[in-house]
């Protein structure tokens, strides 16, 4: 299974306090463990203020 979906995004960033910076959403994907694929993906979003995990989800997946 991909560790690169919507549910494992969520997993990864459970805990996230928003607005957050995509410092602070690497940081808390750090800190759930997240997949190396996940950590590849959220550490090539732009380099924001993110007001809610939709806006994450959307920069994640936007080439899917």
């Amino acid at each position: 299974m991909s560790d690169t979906n919507p549910i494992e995004l969520q997993k990864a960033l459970k805990g996230a306090h928003y607005p957050a910076s995509k410092d602070d959403l690497v940081s808390c994907a750090e800190g759930n463990h997240a997949g190396r694929q996940m950590m590849d993906k959220i550490s090539h979003i732009p380099g924001k203020s993110y007001e809610n995990p939709a806006e994450v989800e959307k920069a994640v997946f936007k080439n899917r």
